[in-house]
């Protein structure tokens, strides 16, 4: 997912979009351990979009600090 394509979506879609990738991760970590998992470049790519979206929800609590 593109930094672009995030900040379109609003605060309640980011929060539901974040909460469905951290759920993603859970089932993926756990793949992982038991083997099972096919792509574990997907680990990593679940893991960058999790920090995209934070990084974007943070930014105007960012801006005002300084």
């Amino acid at each position: 997912m593109k930094a672009g394509e995030i900040r379109k979506l609003t605060p309640d879609e980011m929060e539901l979009k974040l909460a469905n990738m951290q759920q993603e991760l859970f089932n993926l970590r756990f793949q992982h351990k038991m083997g099972q998992l096919e792509n574990p470049k997907k680990l990593m790519l679940i893991k960058r979009n999790i920090a995209r979206i934070m990084t974007i929800k943070n930014e105007p609590r960012l801006s005002h600090d300084s």
